[in-house]
């Protein structure tokens, strides 16, 4: 009985020390300016494609799950830290991360384009290979699939690192920079609410979207991996995918 009870208190210990365990609750790592993915809303809560699509899966597979904003540039590194249980929040799959976190199945494919003022007369080769600076998230894909592009190939052109892509599509409006490289399903929301219009493709590769977890964390990811399986298959990503128009999914 004494071992038992002991055994006892190193798990009741353990889950009391550990905040991902707090009320029961999975915490889900978000950007707070990524629309239509993740986002606050004008009501201070998250919202988007990936936060009500998570809270779906959540529902269905029996957990709770609490969306957190954070500093996108930082996010894998707190998982890795395990200060969140996952990412959810359009989440690009790269060798890069691959290496220090693990992905689910991917569930949206994204390409790369390049906004510029509305007005604009640069031409996309003009943008590539001119020496214009280009503005891009930082702690991005897209940064860093920017950044080794450049100075191959003919390109020419210097990157410009901003905390938030609304930022960057922001210094393109004021002309402090030529464009800014986002993915086609924000883009096409600054589209439709900034004086900017989409250039072209910026010549990277496409990603695809996945939710991240922590390595050591196999149980989650089988548990994510079914829902989001389901998820797909289930009227309500349709329902999503209408509410939010996160693009063409290539």
């Amino acid at each position: 009985m004494i071992r038992k009870l002991a055994l006892l208190c190193v798990f009741a210990a353990f889950f009391a020390a550990s905040p991902l365990f707090a009320d029961g609750e999975l915490i889900n790592g978000i950007d707070s300016n990524f629309a239509p993915f993740a986002f606050v809303g004008p009501d201070g809560k998250p919202a988007g494609f990936d936060v009500e699509a998570l809270d779906w899966i959540a529902q269905k597979q029996g957990f709770k799950v609490v969306h957190k904003p954070m500093e996108w540039d930082g996010i894998v590194t707190s998982l890795k830290d395990k200060k969140i249980d996952m990412i959810a929040s359009g989440l690009s799959v790269s060798e890069v991360r691959a290496q220090q976190i693990s992905f689910t199945v991917p569930y949206w494919t994204v390409k790369q384009v390049i906004l510029v003022p509305k007005d604009s007369k640069l031409t996309l080769e003009e943008a590539l290979t001119g020496g214009r600076d280009l503005g891009v998230q930082k702690g991005t894909s897209e940064a860093a699939s920017l950044e080794a592009a450049k100075d191959k190939d003919g390109r020419k052109y210097n990157v410009r690192t901003y905390e938030t892509y609304e930022l960057a599509v922001a210094d393109v409006v004021n002309g402090r920079i030529a464009g800014a490289v986002l993915n086609d399903a924000p883009a096409a929301q600054a589209v439709a609410n900034q004086p900017v219009k989409v250039l072209g493709d910026a010549g990277i590769p496409e990603e695809q979207y996945a939710y991240g977890v922590n390595k050591e964390n196999p149980e989650l990811l089988a548990t994510l991996n079914e829902g989001l399986t389901l998820l797909m298959a289930d009227p309500f990503w349709q329902t999503l995918v209408a509410k939010y128009k996160p693009g063409d999914p290539h």
